[in-house]
């Protein structure tokens, strides 16, 4: 199991790239419109997936419930995609939803100002101040929603383990550098690291999807935390007995692994509330 995570300026080749990618490793490719699709299939609409989608909510939806529920199921989405097998993520936040997981390749594409706007003009059939706009907007946008769902820099080199300029360089020729990268980076011991990671953050987030959208239990900023054979769960509730429920529906989720404990950290806090 192998994760490939592209993120890329408008018109720095990200798609093709990552199309290229895929087909040469053999890999499966994660795009915008599966994610939506699989969003979706939790009950989010469209309207609700354009407030967010690549951009940074404007501050009437960044206090919205559907901010939270759109980051949810974006990270149970991106994991349970993950589980499948080898995947080339593109966008969406990939490389920082999994960057505290072993053996994971984040790769940035970039590319000069002025050949991004010639390719906007063609893209767009545009002239070249409506294409300056077009590549502002998008740049601003992917740049506020990284640092507004991950408090991550967007463009920093420090975030990716390889930054490409594909001004000049083909989609081909990305595809054999990463390949030799991936051949280089995955080892068996870091693979069997990664497919650790993996399997506890899905178990995690299913138990997390559990406790709050089936169960339907207030605890509020809950977070869990998979090591090994243990579940701890963390937030804030206002009463011991939701405390016990959360505890019981993380039990209960676990139950097909073997030797898992269920600890809670979440504090009890009895006057505090969400303002709708």
């Amino acid at each position: 199991m192998a994760i490939i995570t592209i993120s890329r300026e408008l018109a720095a080749l990200g798609d093709e790239t990552a199309v290229e990618l895929a087909k040469k490793l053999n890999y499966r490719l994660v795009d915008k419109n599966t994610l939506e699709q699989k969003i979706k299939s939790y009950g989010l609409d469209d309207a609700r997936l354009k407030k967010y989608d690549e951009r940074k909510p404007p501050l009437w939806a960044s206090l919205s419930q559907d901010r939270d529920n759109y980051l949810h199921f974006l990270k149970t989405s991106m994991l349970a995609e993950a589980r499948l097998g080898n995947t080339v993520f593109i966008g969406r936040g990939a490389s920082a939803i999994f960057r505290d997981i072993p053996g994971v390749l984040s790769i940035f594409l970039a590319a000069a100002p002025e050949i991004r706007v010639e390719r906007v003009k063609s893209y767009f059939h545009c002239d070249e101040k409506k294409a300056k706009r077009i590549i502002e907007k998008s740049d601003n946008d992917r740049s506020g929603f990284h640092h507004y769902f991950f408090d991550m820099d967007w463009r920093a080199p420090e975030n990716y383990l390889l930054t490409l300029n594909t001004g000049h360089t083909p989609p081909s020729v990305c595809t054999e550098v990463i390949k030799q990268l991936a051949d280089y980076y995955i080892t068996e011991e870091t693979q069997a690291l990664h497919e650790t990671r993996v399997r506890e953050a899905t178990l995690a987030q299913e138990i997390k999807h559990f406790i709050l959208y089936e169960r339907e239990a207030p605890i509020h900023f809950l977070d869990v935390v998979a090591t090994g054979d243990k579940i701890v769960l963390y937030g804030v509730a206002n009463s011991q007995a939701l405390i016990d429920a959360a505890i019981s529906a993380a039990i209960e989720k676990a139950a097909g692994y073997a030797s898992i404990t269920v600890r809670s950290e979440i504090q009890v806090v009895q006057e505090y509330s969400i303002v709708p």
